[in-house]
Formats: structure tokens, C-alpha cells, sequence
């Protein structure tokens, strides 16, 4: 067998996580231990494991539990970024959407069409702005090489066409819409679930409920928070990916976090929606609020861009001024208001950028790759859609510091766990929800026989809970409900599906 094929299985539950944990404890030493499980630190995980590297990874939490779970769901090309005149991380960006839509993850990272509706909103310079802006970004498509089968050119709408798309949209004074395609994930979490999962295939260690107490030169002290009992990892090398919570383990760093609130809407609300939405920000250029239409019935609204000051919390809370700002947003572009009782959900993040000077939002998302004294290798700033050269820089810095044996990266054409060519997910005997979520593994899920819907208006399956706990490595309610599906992202929903979450976890095995 090659060496960095894959060496075990990709299931992930809390037998294997006890073994392994022993394992490590007992002195078993590896060449990479990362803290920090979302997306960043799993891709390190993964990217150290398939050069052929001996790896740990812990977090406190769970898979995704800090900024990873709260984002937008887009992998986006970087448009944002070319407008500010930041042309490396737009061509970044644009090259890592490429990556994960034809390469790495194409059954979770799919084409999404946004309508940006120009009417009383926008003057008529501020449309041929815009529109030389899509324009822009499809040139970066094509400088990317990501395929136009990927991703459609841009168009212009008629009045009719932009309202087939958006019924609920404001009639009164609309010129034309102009239509434009991006990245989009269906679930943040399961992304960072294919990452982890594929990482241990390659012989990675994933370690939930495990906290790192202090980094060091040979490793890290760290404590099973479900037992109380402390650790000593040995590891060559220590990757800090703990995100915007990265300065607490590390001196010497100073971050700079950023709040991002999305509100959580039924999409009948909406009146329907067929394309996500551009909302222009009044009082900014370029800047716009996000209608995202998920595909388990709901609608994200956002998002803002507000610093923070003070203690960063485990699960950062919505505040009202953020959720009053989105809704009258919202309502400057439909016909009928979204009142705040239309509001079922909310969620905010926090973005772990470099402290600097300015306003947080024209703070650069590009990455940064520190090494402490005691030689701990620190990775922050950055953003979902780059995860992937994030992990790619802070493995080649921990490999040429500590002078590890490793191959070249591999991550840019090493598909994901599920991941197929479309023609060939299309041809899987499941529902396509299930492929959306899961790709090659979908027929499996499908086949456990669990189809009902945990709760009404929610189309997660206690059968998508029983292989969270049998192979995604769930271990609790939180785990199976704010997780690996996202049901408790409404509160009500959360509390009707608590029997099902039980249910699961006692048929932890088959």
C-alpha cells in the first residue's frame, strides 16, 4: 500500500476515540498534534496525515463547534477581495472554490445563483458597477480554470425573469435583475465532518471532548473532558488551529474578532425563493447583505461585520440591534415585511482576524502563519473557502521547522469523503437530499431504513442521526442536533427532536 493512501477507516465514534485517546496516553508519540477542529484545523489534520505523517488532532468541543458552523455557507470567489484591490487572496479564493467544486467535495459544494435586483436601490452607476463586478468575477472564474458547466457567466434579467426567481421581491420601480453564480456548501459542519472523517482514514487520531491546558516544544498537556483525567501528547510538531480563541493557548498573538449574524427564516416567509439574494448595504460601496436559501427548508439572512470587545465566548449569542439591522435590510427589498416573530433562529460568529487598524470589515482575510518561541505553529485569519492553503501553509512550516520526513501536499486533487464526479453521484440509489449531504455514502444512510423526518418542516432523518453517532463520531444531544444536522438552529425544532437525539445515541451500535 502507498503511504499516504489511506491506512484505516474514515468512521469516527466514541469506541475508536477511546482507544485512540489511550493510545496517545500511554506514550504512543506522532509527528503532528493539532488543536482545533474546524475547518482549518481539520484540513491540517488531513493535510499532515496524507503527506504521511503520524497525527493527533483534540479539540475542547466537537467537530466544527467554534466559527466553522456559524458561517455563510458560500465558498466564494473573491469578487469582495478584487473590488478592495486584495487581487492574491480574490485569485486565492477563486482557486480553492475550483478545487472543492470539481476536485475535492463536488457532492457538498454545488452552483448557486444570487440575483442582485436593481431598482430604487441602486442608481444607474452604481448597477453598471455592479455589473462589471460580476463580470469581474467570472474573469477570476476563468483564471481559476474552474469550468463553465461549474459555474454559469452572469446574465442580465427582465423585470419578469428576476421575479420568477424572487416572487417576494419589491415590484415598485425594479429595472432589471442581474443574475451571477457562486460557491455554495450545503452544511459548514459537514464539510468539516468529510475533512476529519478523511483524515482518519489516512491514520489521523480525531479526538473530540479533548482540551489542550498548555503547548510546548514537545507536545501538549491536555485533559478528557468527559473523564477529568489530564494527558501528556507527545508531537514533534504543535499546530495551533483553535481560530479566534488562538491567543489563549499562544503569546505574542493579537486578534482582532468580528461578529457575523445571520438570521434564520422558514423559506415560506419569503414567499418562495429560486436564487439566493444581493441586498445593497445603504451608505457603502460594493458592500451587500446575503439572502441564502438552504436546501433543508429554511432561509439565512446576513450577514453583519461588527467588532468585538472583551471575553470571546464558547457560543457567541445574536445580539437584537444585529437582528433589527438585518431585518430592515431585508425589508427594503420585498413587497411584504418579515416581522420579527417571522424570525425563528439566529446564530452569530466570530471571525479570528489579525488585529489592525480600521474598520473590521476592511480587515484582509488573508491567512498568517506564526511560530512562538517554543515553537508552537499558529494559523489564523483567513476564511472557509481557503481552509485548504491555510492547512497547506502551516504544514509546511511545522515540516521544514522540526526538519519531519513528509511528503508534497496532496490536498488540491484528494477527494473528500463521498466525494464522486456529478454524473456518477447522479446515478446513486438515494434520495437526493441524502447525496447532497453525504455523496457516495448516501445509499448507506438510505439503507439503515430510518427515512421518517425527526420533526415536522425539518427533513433530517433519525436514520441521518443513527450514522452521526455509528460513523461521524457524535457523542451527544448538541453533537446530533446543533452539529451534524442542523436542527437545533431553531430553537423549537431543538426541543421536538430531543427523543429522536436519545434514540440515536442508544443505538450507538449496530
Amino acid at each position: 500500500m502507498n503511504a499516504h493512501e489511506p491506512t484505516g477507516t474514515a468512521s469516527l465514534s466514541a469506541a475508536r476515540r477511546e482507544r485512540e485517546l489511550g493510545e496517545l496516553a500511554d506514550g504512543a508519540a506522532v509527528d503532528v498534534l493539532v488543536v482545533g477542529l474546524g475547518a482549518t484545523g481539520a484540513g491540517v489534520a488531513l493535510d499532515a496525515a496524507s503527506r504521511g505523517l503520524s497525527v493527533a488532532a483534540v479539540d475542547a468541543h466537537d467537530l466544527a463547534f467554534g466559527t466553522s458552523r456559524w458561517s455563510s455557507k458560500l465558498i466564494h470567489g473573491g469578487l469582495r477581495y478584487l473590488a478592495s484591490g486584495q487581487l492574491a487572496i480574490a485569485h486565492e479564493s477563486a482557486v480553492e472554490r475550483g478545487v472543492l467544486m470539481e476536485h475535492t467535495a463536488p457532492h457538498l459544494v454545488q452552483a448557486q445563483p444570487f440575483v442582485l435586483p436593481v431598482g430604487p436601490l441602486l442608481s444607474r452607476g452604481q448597477a453598471a458597477l455592479a455589473w462589471s463586478g460580476l463580470r469581474a468575477g467570472d474573469a477570476l472564474r476563468a483564471a481559476a480554470r474552474t469550468s463553465r458547466r461549474t459555474l454559469p457567466r452572469p446574465r442580465r434579467l427582465s423585470p419578469v425573469e428576476t421575479l420568477r426567481l424572487l416572487p417576494g421581491l419589491r415590484r415598485d420601480g425594479l429595472r432589471q435583475g442581474l443574475l451571477s453564480w457562486d460557491g455554495q456548501v450545503c452544511d459548514d459542519v459537514r464539510l468539516v465532518t468529510a475533512l476529519a472523517r478523511t483524515a482518519a482514514a489516512h491514520g489521523a487520531r480525531v479526538l473530540t471532548r479533548v482540551r489542550a491546558l498548555e503547548l510546548g516544544d514537545g507536545g501538549a498537556v491536555v485533559r478528557d473532558e468527559l473523564t477529568g483525567t489530564r494527558h501528556e501528547i507527545r508531537a514533534r510538531a504543535v499546530v495551533n488551529a483553535t481560530g479566534v480563541w488562538a491567543d489563549a493557548l499562544v503569546d505574542g498573538i493579537r486578534l482582532r474578532p468580528s461578529r457575523g449574524t445571520h438570521l434564520v427564516l422558514r423559506s415560506e416567509a419569503l414567499g418562495g425563493l429560486s436564487a439566493g439574494v444581493h441586498i445593497p448595504v445603504p451608505g457603502t460601496t460594493g458592500r451587500f447583505a446575503l439572502v441564502l436559501p438552504q436546501h433543508d427548508g429554511r432561509v439565512y439572512v446576513g450577514l453583519t461585520d461588527e467588532p468585538v470587545d472583551g471575553p470571546v465566548p464558547d457560543e457567541p449569542e445574536a445580539p437584537e440591534a444585529d437582528i433589527g439591522f438585518l431585518l430592515d435590510l431585508l425589508d427594503s427589498a420585498l413587497e411584504v415585511p418579515v416581522r420579527r416573530a417571522d424570525v425563528v433562529g439566529a446564530f452569530a460568529g466570530l471571525r479570528p482576524l489579525l488585529d489592525a487598524a480600521g474598520a473590521s470589515s476592511d480587515i484582509s482575510r488573508r491567512h498568517a502563519v506564526l511560530t512562538s518561541r517554543q515553537g508552537v505553529v499558529t494559523v489564523v485569519g483567513g476564511k472557509l473557502t481557503t481552509y485548504r492553503r491555510m492547512a497547506e501553509d502551516a504544514v509546511d512550516t511545522a515540516v521544514a521547522a522540526r526538519g519531519l520526513d513528509a511528503g508534497p501536499c496532496r490536498t488540491a486533487r484528494l477527494p473528500l469523503v463521498g466525494a464522486a464526479p456529478p454524473d456518477a453521484l447522479a446515478r446513486l440509489d438515494a434520495p437526493r437530499r441524502l447525496v447532497r449531504r453525504y455523496g457516495t455514502e448516501a445509499p448507506a444512510v438510505h439503507a439503515l431504513g430510518l427515512d421518517d423526518p425527526v420533526v415536522p418542516g425539518h427533513s433530517a432523518t433519525l436514520g441521518e442521526l443513527v450514522w452521526a453517532v455509528r460513523h461521524e463520531g457524535a457523542l451527544d444531544e448538541g453533537d446530533l442536533l446543533d452539529r451534524r444536522t442542523r436542527i437545533g438552529l431553531v430553537p423549537e425544532d431543538r426541543a421536538a427532536a430531543l427523543g429522536a437525539a436519545r434514540e440515536a445515541l442508544a443505538a450507538r451500535v449496530p
